[in-house]
């Protein structure tokens, strides 16, 4: 049996968008998921730099372009059924736009809900709008 290797997602069977998972390079930590579109992908492929789709915007997102925390893409996995990217990342700041390294800072349990992070920057200091 034959694995099939495409070159990129298969945008086109997901409806135009994949989930993209960034995750730590280093220590594996999950720092947040996003979308993205084929020029996104494409744009990350050529620049070494992640880019989303930014579904609220309806454009191109460009991980750190307000807020200078930038995502340095060291590789790119996408799953079995080419539906899905991992990007293995070097996270610079927070990736998290409330402030935190990681978007998964909420512990949900059973009776209650709970900051389990540090919030590493104040995101009005970072998001000047």
């Amino acid at each position: 049996m034959s694995i099939s290797l495409p070159r990129e997602p298969d945008f086109d069977k997901a409806g135009g968008l994949v989930p993209a998972i960034a995750q730590d390079v280093d220590n594996g930590e999950v720092l947040m998921m996003a979308w993205m579109n084929r020029e996104a992908f494409q744009e990350t492929l050529a620049t070494g730099r992640a880019v989303y789709f930014s579904r609220s915007r309806g454009k191109l997102w460009r991980k750190g372009e307000e807020s200078g925390h930038q995502q340095q893409v060291r590789q790119i996995l996408v799953d079995c059924d080419a539906d899905t990217v991992l990007l293995k990342v070097d996270q610079k700041g927070a990736a998290c736009h409330e402030g935190f390294r990681t978007c998964f800072f909420r512990e949900v349990g059973p009776t209650e809900t709970k900051i389990v992070a540090e919030r590493l920057v104040d995101p009005d200091d970072v998001y000047k709008k």
